[in-house]
Formats: structure tokens, sequence, C-alpha cells
């Protein structure tokens, strides 16, 4: 079977039917240069017909079964296998991933598939008996039902993946399901469409719309509508916060911006601490959610885990995107790139001491290792995205979570040490929705429950908690 360009794919998916679109935009190639390919552009008139499809289709999607839903992930996740190099070669251009590490997103995009099948088909209702006076003959069957529609608006770090974590939970719980890409990176999603109608013929029209575009466009337009029922969002902090302004009465389920820190103390396997402290800031050229972005280290060895993290970083030098010993690629855009320039110059402005890199080429920025950077820095509270080793010294435990909690990000952290009773203490006091000891933040394929507090997010994906989040509870009392 000839392999179908993503190029050849420049369509919305509206009620059940792909439309040629009004609008397109282009897409650029970050691993030769140029354009790599133009896609839909939906405009605020296709939006709307593609919330008005999926309000009709949810009728339809509640009579599916359990076993068809479960079928369709198994397919769709066949889909993805079967189309795996054309994927991997698309995630290295829209989003400059290394193909290593692109075609783990894709295994990893298919196996999130698969489990939500194996979710969707362990959830059973509940039969309740009334135990309060007054109520003791009383029986309730519970069962679980779909919300309605979700609303999935994914990143531009992980466009497969993360859409998985998002798409397959929503339509195993059987919502209908309207997929917003990441505007920089929506051909992925195309192809993901694309399985998707195949592999499922059977979906009911408006189960399943795509309608790639301009967040300026039409971003407020899907999340402003009353007949949403749930929102699925990854990306920043800020936007967020402004989903959430103009939302109405839905479920929002978000994961949203990080600033992990990584706490050092003296007993830590140093060797191991440097190397999870530059593999969890430098992985992706740092633009991760979950990315250490801060290492604190008690000032007893500041300088022999500096030196370490010093030399790990020899490693990580910026290649061809196609070579699969490459371990560095560019960021995202020109934009972000500057981004983190500014945050680097003003650490280096409030006294932090540049050890390597610092320079900006374009959309490259070169793997970079700050020293001493003070509390006051921005790139102590801000999430930076970028390929940074930000290490702070602190004195004591007290003086560490001082630092690791001052700030408005809360989704994940790290603690490096041999006791037992230490970490589990920092553990509980570090203000984040996961702690990952003796390693860098890491949450699976979806088994464990990933998402942050404060303004890091509402909720907690996962494949499993993201079909609960999906679904409602019906009592129905006999």
């Amino acid at each position: 079977m000839a392999v179908r360009h993503p190029s050849n794919r420049q369509e919305l998916h509206i009620g059940g039917v792909w439309r040629t679109p009004e609008k397109y935009m282009e897409v650029t190639d970050l691993a030769e240069g140029g354009t790599f390919t133009t896609v839909a552009a939906a405009t605020p008139a296709e939006a709307e017909d593609a919330l008005a499809a999926a309000q009709r289709g949810e009728v339809a999607m509640r009579e599916t079964t359990v076993v068809q839903r479960a079928d369709w992930m198994l397919a769709i996740a066949g889909g993805i296998e079967d189309r795996k190099e054309e994927l991997a070669d698309v995630i290295v251009r829209e989003a400059g991933k290394p193909i290593s590490s692109a075609r783990g997103e894709v295994d990893a995009a298919a196996e999130r598939f698969r489990r939500a099948a194996e979710e969707i088909r362990s959830m059973k209702g509940e039969y309740v008996e009334g135990t309060t006076d007054g109520h003791e003959g009383w029986r309730a069957v519970v069962r679980n039902e779909p919300v309605g529609t979700v609303l999935c608006i994914t990143p531009y770090n992980y466009p497969l993946s993360t859409t998985a974590l998002q798409v397959a939970p929503a339509l195993a719980a059987g919502n209908a399901v309207v997929l917003k890409p990441a505007t920089k990176t929506p051909v992925s999603g195309a192809i993901l469409a694309d399985i998707t109608v195949e592999a499922a013929p059977d979906l009911p029209d408006g189960g399943f719309s795509f309608v790639p575009g301009r967040a300026s466009d039409i971003g407020d337009v899907l999340a402003g509508d009353d007949r949403l029922d749930a929102i699925a969002m990854t990306g920043s902090s800020n936007a967020g916060k402004h989903v959430a302004s103009v939302s109405g009465m839905v479920e929002l389920h978000m994961e949203l911006g990080g600033n992990a820190p990584a706490v050092v103390f003296p007993d830590a396997d140093l060797d191991a601490a440097s190397a999870a402290a530059v593999k969890g800031s430098l992985k992706y050229a740092g633009q991760r959610c979950s990315a250490i972005s801060r290492v604190l280290v008690h000032e007893s060895v500041h300088d022999d885990l500096v030196e370490r993290i010093d030399a790990e970083m020899d490693d990580w030098e910026a290649g061809d995107l196609f070579d699969p010993d490459t371990a560095l690629g560019p960021l995202i855009s020109k934009s972000q790139a500057e981004w983190v320039e500014e945050l680097v110059e003003d650490a280096i402005e409030r006294g932090a001491t540049l050890v390597r890199g610092g320079e900006r080429d374009g959309r490259f920025f070169e793997p970079t290792l700050l020293v001493d950077v003070p509390r006051d820095a921005r790139i102590v509270h801000e999430e930076q995205f970028g390929p940074v080793v930000a290490v702070t010294r602190f004195e004591d435990e007290e003086g560490a979570l001082s630092i690791a909690n001052d700030g408005d990000l809360g989704l994940d952290a790290a603690v490096f040490t041999s006791d037992y009773d230490r970490a589990m203490r920092v553990a509980d006091r570090l203000e984040a929705g996961g702690v990952r000891i003796n390693g860098a933040p890491s949450h699976g394929l979806g088994d464990i429950p990933f998402g942050g507090v404060k303004e890091s997010g509402i909720g907690r994906e996962g494949i499993g908690y993201t079909i609960e989040a999906f679904l409602e509870h019906k009592s129905i009392i006999l």
C-alpha cells in the first residue's frame, strides 16, 4: 500500500465528512527549513459547524456500546502503528523533535489508545443499598454516562501522544469529540483524524470532528460555546486561564505550565542526580511542562554537582534530526528562543554565572548552564521551555522548600537523597502535583495521575483518570 503524505490531507472533518476549507495555513519544516506543508485553517463559521455537528452526534454516541468503543480504540492503535514512520517523520518536521524521540511518541500514542480500551472495559456501574434511617428499602443503580461533547485543545510539544491522552479517553467514554490541534503542529493531528475515521467506520456523524486553525480565529469560538460539556487542554498557564475565563459551565480538565525544581541533598548519589538533572532539563530542548527547570543544591555539594552537570552536558549537541544519535533540536520558533534568551540574560544581570552556552541562533539555543542563580531571577519562577540548567544553592531543608514552593506553578518536582524519611518528608511538603524520588519527573503512559496545583492545572490526566473526568454518574433509585 502506498504511504499517503500528510500534505494530501488538507481538509476539515465535520459531521462525518471531509470538507474543503475556506482558508489554509503553512507549517514550518524545522528539520530542513522552509515550508513543510499546508493544512486547513478553520474559520469561525466552520468551528460553529463542528460544534453543531457534535451536539447532534451526542445522542448517537450515547447509544454506542463499551464493546464497540473499545474496538475503535484498538483499531486506531493499529492504524497508528501502521503509519509509524510517516507519523515520526511528521513529528520531526513540525515539532523539531529528534527522530528517536518522535518514534517513541508514536509508540506511546498507540499504547494510550490500547489502554483506553482496557480501562473502558473495566469500568462498571454500581448497585447501592440505602443505609440511612427512612431509606432502608431503597435500592439504586448508578450508571456511567458520557458528559456530552468534549473539546480537546492539544499542545505543540507532544502533538500526537498528548492528543491521544485526550481523544482516546473522551471517545472511549462515549463522548462527541472536537479536536483543535496546536497551530504550529497540526499535521500529526490530521493523520490521527484520518486514522480515526478509517478505523471506526461506524463512528456516528458528529462523533468526531477535526478543526485545525489559528487560536486567534477559532479559539474563543470553540472554548466559549455553551454546547460544550468538557474541555481538555494542555498548554501554558496563561492560555489555560484565558480558556477558563471564556468557557461556560463545563468540566475543565487542564494540564498547564510547570517550573519543576530538583532538590539535591548532600547524601544524594551525585552522578545519578547530575544525569537526571541534565536529561530532565534538556530533553526535547526543555520544551516540556514536566522538565526540570531549576536545580536546587545544598551548598556543601554545589561545586561537585555543577562539575558533574557540566561534564554530562558534553553529550548534548544539536545535529541532524533524522540521525538516531541526535539528542537536541531547535526550539519551536524564533520567538520561543528569544524568550529563553530573555530569561537567561535576566538571570545573569541579577548575578548568575554563565558556565556554558547562552547563545541563540535563530530557533536554536545552546545547551546552557547557569550557576548561583539568585532567588529573584525570573527563570526561578517562570516557565522557560528551553535547554537551560539553572542551579541555585540552599543551606538547609527549610531553605530548599522555601525556594521550591515560592511561585505560582506547581506541576512537578524531584528530590535526590538517600534518606527515606527525608525523601518522604520533603515530598509531602513540596507544592506540586507529582514528586519523583531520585529521578527526573516522569509519568508513564497514563497509569499514574498527572496534573498540577496552583496555576499548573485543574484535574489529573491519565487514561483511567481522564475517562472518569469525562463520565457522569446517574443514580436510578428504585
